[in-house]
């Protein structure tokens, strides 16, 4: 089976009770973490999945279409776990920042994509970019109901609440500097970080 990029393509549906294709995409999730798009071996993931390689692509037609419905469904999971809140952006941003800690190698996940599929339209890509413009809908709403900030394009306020809330999921050398030079070393100093440069950006609604 020819491995060529080709993530536009869509995933064959799961037959009710059929737990294949989800085991194939958990063994995903930890290979392309680990080794990235190109480095990722779609035998090893049938191996850790319990199946063949040839399930595999019956599943997904290519390695980018099983990136693709990783990542998408890794968005959507941040999505429901981290929840916008466009009045309280501070607490969004520490659940983020939570989220990462707990799971870096999905942070990984993520970037890897971001390196190897720069400018190219998949699926993975295409639900990314549905879930941002309505997050900045969301910010746009809080704005009319004067609960942020109107001076802000919403575009702007979420690329900047993002970026710093994954400030040492996206600089692991940093976390182990201050880990080790830092006047209070813990994670819950960082976290408080974040959530402090949130708020003096964009004060919870009052």
């Amino acid at each position: 089976m020819s491995q060529s990029r080709d993530s536009g393509q869509t995933a064959a549906p799961a037959a009710p009770g059929d737990t294949t294709r989800e085991r194939i995409l958990a063994a995903a999730m930890e290979e392309f973490a680990r080794h990235g798009i190109a480095g990722a071996r779609v035998d090893r993931i049938a191996k850790l999945a319990r199946t063949s390689k040839e399930r595999v692509y019956a599943y997904f037609r290519s390695k980018d279409a099983l990136y693709a419905a990783v990542a998408a469904q890794e968005h959507a999971v941040i999505t429901e776990a981290t929840q916008l809140d466009p009045s309280d952006l501070p607490g969004y941003a520490g659940r983020l920042f939570d989220y990462f800690v707990a799971r870096p190698d999905h942070f990984r996940l993520i970037t890897w994509g971001r390196l190897e599929l720069p400018g190219t339209t998949t699926a993975a890509e295409e639900h990314a970019q549905a879930l941002l413009a309505h997050k900045i809908d969301q910010l746009r709403q809080a704005q009319q109901a004067g609960q942020l900030d109107p001076a802000w394009d919403p575009a702007d306020v979420l690329a900047l609440v993002n970026q710093i809330a994954t400030t040492w999921a996206s600089q692991p050398e940093h976390s182990k500097a201050a880990a080790a030079h830092a006047v209070d070393p813990t994670t819950a100093a960082r976290r408080a970080a974040v959530v402090t440069a949130v708020e003096r950006l964009f004060p919870r609604a009052r």
